[in-house]
Formats: structure tokens, sequence, C-alpha cells
């Protein structure tokens, strides 16, 4: 089985994606990898979906929200985060958005005057630090191989700092088996109790909803559709009832169910 992630080689997400696959592509964009998967050119694609200290992932929400994929495993990995450059002295530090929000304490306590620098993954920004020596990234260690000194270890703002990925693949792999569910729920509607509809939907049957977000709909300004997170799977016959009644409340829109699945909790 091939997989596909965010590259290059090196990133986080690539090592979620060795626990699924051996053979492992890159991709720029959590966009195009769950692209990829949707259009039948990777059996499986890894996208971070949640971090412990920056929130979610919007552009992977909004991936699987608009294409026609499924979610068949979540891949949890604590975050170790080190500051990699050719030396002590830099001037720009540059890394995935989410990485620099998540070190921003060391980093203002530290290197108040460095500028810092967005790119497209961690590994992008130590692909940086390699080939300029006023460049630091942040990534793992490991990342820094013989070429690059590995200026401070554990810089992230919290030591519990992890990331959730889901394992998205092909419609037709959805299964109903596992402990938890995930599904997006467009309601086309603008109503008081809107919301509490669908929460009583999961609440009256005893189903804990480990995360609801909403996310702008696209179509109009003020128009969303929710992401929603059910700790139960769809064999079981209380949250078939329940998909059943929130596809109600959504007559005039659409529920997207994208399967159910295991947790796995990836150490390095």
């Amino acid at each position: 089985m091939q997989a596909v992630t965010l590259g290059p080689a090196g990133t986080y997400s690539h090592r979620a994606a060795r626990a699924v696959a051996d053979d492992v592509a890159f991709r720029e964009s959590v966009t195009s990898i769950v692209d990829a998967v949707a259009d039948g050119s990777f059996e499986r694609g890894v996208v971070p979906i949640e971090n412990s200290i920056e929130g979610s992932v919007t552009e992977s929400l909004d991936a699987v929200a608009n294409s026609d994929v499924s979610v068949v495993q979540e891949i949890v990995t604590p975050i170790r985060h080190a500051l990699l450059a050719q030396g002590d002295d830099f001037d720009v530090v540059a890394s995935h958005s989410q990485a620099l929000a998540q070190c921003r304490t060391y980093l203002d306590e530290n290197y108040p005057n460095v500028t810092l620098e967005a790119v497209a993954s961690t590994a992008r920004g130590v692909e940086r630090a390699r080939a300029d020596p006023t460049v630091a990234g942040i990534g793992h260690p490991d990342n820094a191989g013989d070429d690059l000194k590995i200026i401070a270890e554990d810089i992230q703002d919290r030591s519990s700092n992890a990331t959730r990925f889901l394992v998205v693949a092909p419609e037709s792999a959805r299964s109903d088996a596992g402990g938890k569910t995930s599904l997006v729920v467009y309601p086309n509607a603008n109503y008081p109790g809107l919301l509490l509809e669908l929460l009583e939907a999961f609440a009256e049957r005893d189903i804990n909803l480990s995360r609801i977000e909403s996310r702008p709909s696209g179509n109009r300004l003020g128009d969303y559709l929710f992401h929603i997170d059910a700790d139960a799977g769809l064999y079981e016959e209380r949250l078939q009832k329940a998909v059943e009644e929130v596809e109600g409340i959504a007559r005039n829109g659409w529920v997207r169910v994208l399967g159910s699945y295991d947790t796995r909790h990836v150490l390095y």
C-alpha cells in the first residue's frame, strides 16, 4: 500500500504516515493529498486534523468536507520541536505556521528580534536552514542530520504537545467498525435552536461528542457546516438512530458520514 502525505521527507506527517505504509509519497498541501485519494491516485492519505495547542487544521477540515473520501483511522503522535541551524547566528526562523505558533513563548523569550517565516511544512523550514546559514528551522531533532546543529530541544510551549492525524481512504473503504465516528453536517438552515437539535440527537442516546466545530459553508456569509466526532461506532444502533435524526434536521442540506475508525498512538 502507498500513502501520500505532506512533504518533503521528515515532516511530522511523514512520521505518522510511516505507521500506515512503508511507501510514502508527498504533496505540498492537504487539499492535494485528499484530492489524490479521492481520484484514486493513492489508497491512503494522512493529514493533520488537530493539534493539542493550536487546535484544528482548517484546511484539513475543509478538504474532507469537500471531497468524496472516508476516514479509516486516526493516528495520535507527540510533537517534539527543536530549533535547528548551521550555527548560533541567524536572523530568520522558518517553519510551518502551526509549529511557529506552538513555540511562540520560547521564540519570544529567546529570539524576540528574529523574523518568523511561515513555510509549507516543518521539513521545508529545515531545508531553508540547510541552504542558508542565516535561517533556522523548527522540526523534529532527528531532522538535524550531520549538517545542522540542534540549538535547543523541546521548545514547544507545552510538553503535552500532540497532533492528531486522519487516515483518509476512498469512499468505498468506509467502515462501520471502530469506536469513533466522524461526520460533516450541512443543515442549509439557520434558526434558533438548530444547533441544540443537532446536539440533542446524540445526547438523548448517551453518545459523547468529543469535537464539534463549525466552518463556513462557502455558499454565503453566515452560513455554516458542522464537523462532528462521536465516541461511538456506526455498527451501534444508537448512533444509526442519531444519524437518521440529524439527516432529518438537515433535510434541506446534506450529511456526509466519513466512517468509523479506531485510534492508534504512535510514539517517536
